[in-house]
């Protein structure tokens, strides 16, 4: 069996100082370098927004930061303008040894729905290959860590459940958003009562 680690989203905007700043997103970065030789493989995912994405706050004049609007048929929160293509932002954290990535994989670029799994948009409507390059890799069971918890990790933990991988919550590598107050732990809830496992 393959030793798969699946990293979500560890780019300069997540981190302290970033344009969506996930707290303590930072802290991660030791633990995962410390894990990724352990790893037959390392895949990413990478928000990767166009500058008109339909996510970002900015783009809906009359609306404030962090509300929740109708976009396209899905709720969607509106977020400060991050992780826009080709922008250090949306680079991978500096402190991450990113040489042991084997494969990475872009979300968030249709500008008409957000992305926060990393197998497929928020509605479903589209596939990033991610499962079936995994599928084809001969990988049955991943290790995920990233950012952030209550909102990318959970969605591709989600996913990658859903898609009939077996997966592993890296709880020591992962930072979450808290929009409000419970939301962290309520989204590892929801991802073990799908069926995941929390390892350290």
């Amino acid at each position: 069996m393959k030793r798969t680690l699946l990293l979500v989203d560890v780019q300069n905007d997540f981190l302290p100082g970033g344009a969506l700043a996930v707290p303590g997103g930072d802290e991660i970065l030791a633990p995962i370098n410390l894990i990724l030789p352990a790893y037959d493989l390392v895949v990413a995912t990478q928000d990767w927004h166009p500058p008109d994405h339909g996510s970002f706050a900015a783009n809906h004049p009359g609306r404030e930061l962090y509300e929740t609007i109708n976009l396209n048929g899905l709720p969607q929160t509106l977020w400060p303008v991050h992780c826009v293509q080709h922008t250090g932002g949306a680079l991978f954290a500096q402190g991450l040894d990113t040489h042991r990535i084997d494969r990475v994989f872009e979300k968030g670029t249709d500008p008409a729905v957000d992305s926060y799994s990393g197998f497929f948009d928020n509605g479903r409507r589209r596939d990033t290959g991610l499962a079936g390059w995994l599928q084809d890799h001969g990988v049955t069971h991943l290790d995920v860590a990233g950012l952030a918890t209550d909102y990318c990790v959970k969605a591709t933990v989600l996913d990658a459940l859903a898609e009939g991988f077996t997966v592993t919550l890296l709880l020591s590598a992962c930072r979450g958003v808290g929009l409000q107050f419970g939301d962290i732990a309520i989204a590892i809830d929801q991802m073990l009562a799908a069926g995941a496992a929390i390892g350290e």
